[in-house]
């Protein structure tokens, strides 16, 4: 009996669950409830951002590692700010991408709940429309004209 409770406490010592990595950018999801349109919203953690009348500040941005149970956790603080009057506090707390029920935001319009977290480097670089493609002069496959089919037996 003794044996196995040193055991135990022998591997919590050793075993430690991997903690939450921080990362630069919340991955929000906001629906406008009037035109039922879903948005992605990402929000670099410290920069306002705005939502239709909202405005989101993700204060961190944390997330499990892989091999841990899949769970993105951010701190916001969201305002309602209205030309001509004074930011109304909607929400300051965690939202948590698993469950967006457990600490949601209350508002007759609008909806914000938590997908992800990533960085900065982990965004795709925005592209400019690609030209379209021209074949070089000495493609045969550029040649419109039409070809002759030949048929062997």
């Amino acid at each position: 009996m003794f044996r196995s409770a040193a055991m135990f406490a022998v591997c919590l010592f050793i075993w430690r669950p991997a903690s939450a990595e921080i990362y630069d950018i919340a991955v929000l999801q906001g629906m406008d409830k009037v035109t039922a349109r879903v948005s992605t919203i990402e929000a670099p953690v410290g920069d306002t951002v705005r939502f239709g009348t909202l405005e989101i500040i993700a204060r961190v941005c944390n997330k499990k590692p892989p091999e841990e149970t899949p769970e993105s956790a951010v701190f916001l603080d969201i305002w309602e700010v209205r030309e001509g009057e004074s930011a109304v506090d909607l929400f300051r707390g965690w939202m948590f991408a698993s469950s967006p029920a457990l600490s949601a935001m209350e508002h007759p319009v609008y909806d914000v709940w938590a997908l992800d977290c990533k960085n900065a480097a982990d965004v795709a670089p925005s592209t400019k429309e690609a030209a379209p493609y021209t074949p070089p002069d000495d493609d045969p496959a550029a040649d419109d004209s039409p070809k002759e089919e030949v048929m062997t037996e």
